[in-house]
């Protein structure tokens, strides 16, 4: 079609390496839908399913409040110790992971170790740390620790790489040691972005720390796997809520920190 001798072009036509890429897009999600049993069947049996199962946790059942705040005390002790340790391990790490102070043959090598620490989810950490050293809190602290060190360290690393360079050489240039220029030089520059991550880490321990005890490393996470085993399906439903309510206080804590130290 032309006007005036100019041939129609349609502004909006996608390239045809872009319409190969979504046909191949849709071509997979078929194949992977066929292979993973996803049917209408089944996902209205699942309904049905899940309605019977929650009926059976209504109302919940808060007698066994001891057992219940035992271990919501211990998923938030988890979660405070692993978050210190984090911190006090993502530092120096960061430190020397930060390419704009470090050379690279420092660098790559604690990169890769930052890497190591956030390739798995803590759960599967957990797992193994339950192997190592058996059940309970300590195993729990130590994967949660881990997880920080990968979350906490890329992004320490992340934000000093970000800072300006002009304060780091006039600190330099009074002669102060490595140490001084990391104190006057690098950490005002980042201090607030540190303690934003900090509490972020914080309560994202709080809620992995739900989790981990369900393989057995510790907190509220074994209470709540323990009552699914028994299908004591109300008392389940009080530790959803429980767990549910200690969320929303980590919450509020973590916007009062960031506000407090914004003043």
């Amino acid at each position: 079609m032309t006007l005036a001798g100019f041939t129609a072009i349609r502004p909006f036509r996608a390239p045809w390496h872009v319409r190969v890429g979504w046909l191949a897009l849709f071509i997979y999600l078929a194949y992977a839908t066929s292979h993973l049993e996803l049917t209408w069947p089944r996902f209205l049996q699942g309904i049905g399913n899940g309605a019977t199962f929650i009926g059976r946790m209504l109302p919940p059942n808060f007698e066994r409040w001891e057992l219940l705040l035992k271990g919501m005390a211990e998923s938030l002790e988890m979660a405070i110790v692993a978050s210190f340790l984090g911190i006090v391990l993502s530092l120096p790490l960061s430190v020397l992971a930060a390419r704009n102070l470090m050379p690279a043959v420092v660098t790559w090598p604690v990169r890769m170790l930052i890497m190591l620490c956030r390739s798995f989810h803590p759960v599967i950490v957990a797992i193994i740390f339950v192997k190592a050293v058996g059940f309970g809190a300590l195993a729990g602290i130590a994967a949660l620790t881990v997880a920080s060190v990968g979350f906490l360290g890329k992004l320490f690393t992340e934000a000093i790489e970000e800072i300006s360079l002009k304060q780091i050489e006039a600190v330099r240039a009074t002669g102060a040691s490595f140490m001084n220029t990391i104190v006057f030089g690098v950490i005002p520059q980042v201090m607030f972005r540190f303690i934003g991550f900090s509490a972020y880490e914080t309560d994202a321990n709080l809620r992995n720390s739900t989790m981990v005890g369900i393989v057995g490393a510790g907190g509220i996470g074994g209470t709540l796997f323990a009552a699914f085993q028994r299908f004591d399906y109300d008392f389940v439903f009080a530790i959803l809520l429980a767990i549910i309510a200690l969320i929303m206080v980590g919450e509020v804590l973590q916007i009062q920190i960031k506000r407090v130290f914004k003043q």
